[in-house]
């Protein structure tokens, strides 16, 4: 009986180490492979939002995932305009427009864009004690850049919420202060 007691438990005690470490393997988002960076032609690369440009021989990382979604997924907050000429690059993934900078919209990176199965679905961004609903509209392109596609900028982490501007006023962050910022998000 007692045998039978060590031999049940010491499983119940793997069975729970393994499921544990495939819960933490599960959250986490390995990079996928690099691109060599090409230097854009003149005046290929908008850097209006102060957008990084591509370096000639640079090697980016890219990634075909993100790390998974809970209810105050940790992302970086950057910048992006959406508008025709702006330095998102072409129109947006979801439907093929450009949209105003002055609509609380997104970008997410391709592991969270999902194929576009959360194109005009709205996100809840939290930074600075402050919340916001933004609907995803584009993809911010972790597995490509450098190209003219992606406006000869390098391809996005993993981790990314890019938004208009209308996204960083309702959060209520100085405007010098744009850019880069920690927030969290979660689906709506």
């Amino acid at each position: 009986m007692k045998s039978l007691f060590l031999k049940t438990s010491s499983l119940l005690i793997v069975l729970l180490f393994l499921s544990a470490l495939l819960d933490v393997k599960g959250q986490t988002c390995r990079p996928s492979g690099k691109i060599r960076g090409k230097k854009p032609p003149p005046d290929q690369c908008n850097q209006k939002n102060d957008s990084d440009c591509c370096v000639e021989g640079h090697m980016y990382t890219t990634y075909k995932c993100s790390p998974a979604v809970t209810s105050h997924t940790k992302a970086k907050l950057t910048i992006n305009s959406f508008e025709d000429g702006g330095d998102g690059g072409g129109p947006s993934e979801c439907d093929g427009h450009y949209h105003s900078d002055n609509l609380p919209i997104v970008a997410l990176s391709t592991g969270w864009y999902k194929g576009g199965s959360r194109c005009f679905s709205n996100i809840t961004v939290s930074a600075n004690g402050r919340s916001v609903k933004a609907m995803v509209v584009d993809e911010c392109d972790s597995t490509m850049g450098c190209d003219d596609d992606h406006d000869y900028q390098p391809p996005c982490p993993s981790n990314i919420v890019d938004a208009s501007k209308a996204v960083w006023k309702a959060l209520g962050i100085p405007e010098d202060n744009w850019g880069d910022l920690d927030i969290t998000w979660s689906d709506a």
